[in-house]
């Protein structure tokens, strides 16, 4: 039996209702929902959760650049006596360029996986997103452990700085929303002291396990270690960043997008089974056809949406001058951390230059950066005090690392050495507070994701070959330290141009969730006919 086509006003009064059911969905999935609250969580179990984790992504760090884990390469004398190595490199049999690889392979994962997790984080619960990062990290690490050939081990270092990328840029925001407002920055400062102290334990572990066992074991312990914490961010009730849509707001908010995108600029309406647009019915085939050009359609908005962010982030005068400043300082730490102990051997001919660096770098690491976070709590956590604190504890840590190389006396040396380190690494969460607070909170994960890839690429990767190309030129330790500490006064005076930039904390600007419900509120009408039926 044939239907009779409706009336004009009974079209419009049935497309106001089809038009009028998503839009309260998506109110109501994004402002009347609750967002979720694991009862289980308290602010200082998450920040000891994520301290740990951050502990143990760093001693293996450690683990991997000691000598029970590293190893040393075969050998042999004059007279055809060879003694086997140990260690990676021993089994191996690997040259020294290829043990060098090893330890920085983890980089190229680190800095390729960073901006992916931070873009997928408006996309995906980014708590589940951790505990992706942090399966992938587990496996990587047991597959370091049963490694049978270099480039199996090399790839499996790799995986490994994959999963550290989820935790790296996503750990921090969460840490952020969840402290208390008058110690954000000490809660930071906590969190980024897990990092000396994760590579020291990382020396002694690897050195205790590889020494008394097999250096494979280090690895197994290591994967064994992070599991709980993997599945642990599977299991628990998920929790929300500051600035995203909780994940059932996100499904409503796409669901009316897909259904928008079919019919823009179009009449809708059902008839007999069949959906005419504009006049003309389609078959279920072509909705198919035309649903598969929305997800393409989507992806492309993920790729538009991902450098829209970037030019944000570009554009930040706040946000490039932090970052600027913070690859000038990590390009000398990242060159004393290798070749300190060198220079410290050749200049004041220290019997044990490794255990002196490594034991005042540990030290002033932990105290430094824990009291760089307390005194920006102590002034009033802004962005223009972060800047302060920045350059001038850079400025005089510069000072005296300076004069530390200019001494003649070991002892005056070490002295002024550990003052400067100690103001040096009270940058620590001031800086990474700048990257959180400069940027809207829907773009703080990319904020870190960035800032992590730049200090590492323009900073400590190329520093330490070009500190050793100086170092063949002058041929003198002590005026090439001198060169290499001169570079924190740039960084001092970068940071210091922030202090007179407008800067704005943009940490409690409206959530994405928020805007995305005004603009489908705004669209045009989509389906006509009964909505449930639309979704």
């Amino acid at each position: 039996m044939a239907s009779t086509p409706p009336k004009d006003d009974e079209k419009q009064g049935s497309a106001q209702q089809s038009n009028s059911q998503p839009e309260e969905m998506a109110r109501s999935s994004s402002t009347n929902d609750p967002l979720p609250t694991p009862s289980w969580f308290t602010p200082k179990r998450l920040l000891i959760i994520f301290c740990v984790i951050n502990m143990i992504n760093y001693v293996d760090r450690g683990t991997i650049a000691s000598n029970g884990v590293n190893g040393s390469i075969r050998t042999c004398d004059d007279k055809g006596i060879c003694t086997s190595g140990s260690g990676i490199q021993g089994e191996f049999d690997l040259t020294n360029f290829q043990d060098g690889l090893l330890s920085s392979a983890f980089m190229v994962g680190l800095l390729m996986a960073s901006p992916i997790f931070a873009s997928l984080a408006k996309s995906h619960n980014p708590f589940r997103l951790i505990g992706v990062g942090l399966s992938v990290w587990t496996l990587a690490a047991a597959g370091c452990g049963s490694a049978f050939s270099f480039w199996f081990i090399a790839i499996c270092r790799m995986l490994v700085g994959v999963g550290e990328a989820s935790f790296i840029s996503l750990a921090a925001p969460f840490i952020d929303d969840n402290a208390p407002v008058s110690q954000k920055t000490a809660w930071l400062a906590m969190f980024y002291m897990c990092i000396p102290t994760g590579v020291a334990l990382g020396y002694v572990y690897g050195g205790l396990v590889g020494g008394h066992f097999n250096w494979r074991y280090a690895f197994w312990g290591e994967a064994l270690l992070m599991l709980p914490f993997a599945v642990f961010g599977f299991v628990v009730k998920p929790l929300q960043l500051k600035g995203f849509c909780p994940v059932e707001s996100k499904k409503a908010l796409t669901s009316v997008e897909t259904v928008s995108a079919v019919t823009d600029d179009s009449e809708a309406s059902k008839l007999d089974g069949l959906i005419l647009v504009g006049g003309d019915g389609i078959s279920a085939d072509e909705l198919n056809k035309t649903s598969k050009s929305v997800g393409r359609h989507s992806i492309l908005n993920q790729f538009s949406r991902f450098a829209k962010d970037m030019k944000v982030l570009l554009v930040d005068k706040v946000y490039v001058v932090n970052v600027f400043g913070y690859i000038a300082y990590n390009f000398v730490i990242g060159a004393y951390s290798y070749w300190g102990p060198k220079a410290g051997y050749n200049i004041y001919h220290m019997k044990s230059a490794d255990m002196m660096f490594g034991g005042i770098t540990i030290v002033c690491g932990i105290l430094g950066t824990i009291s760089g976070g307390f005194i920006l709590d102590r002034m009033s956590a802004t962005i223009s005090n972060a800047f302060i604190l920045l350059s001038g504890a850079t400025f005089l840590g510069a000072i005296f690392c300076f004069a530390a190389f200019c001494l003649r006396s070991l002892y005056g040396f070490i002295v002024l050495f550990a003052v400067g380190e100690l103001l040096v690494f009270a940058t620590q969460a001031p800086v990474n507070y700048v990257c959180l607070h400069c940027v809207k909170p829907s773009l703080r994960p990319l904020s870190m994701a960035i800032s992590t890839v730049s200090i590492h690429i323009f900073g400590d990767v190329p520093s330490s070959p070009l500190v050793g190309v100086l170092q063949d030129h002058v041929n003198n330790w002590r005026e090439t330290a001198l060169i290499l500490t001169s570079i924190l006064f740039l960084a001092a005076g970068i940071w210091f141009i922030g202090v007179f930039l407008h800067s704005v904390d943009k940490s409690n600007d409206e959530s994405e969730c928020q805007v995305s419900t005004i603009t489908i509120v705004n669209r045009k009408p989509l389906l006509d006919g009964n909505g449930d039926e639309s979704f």
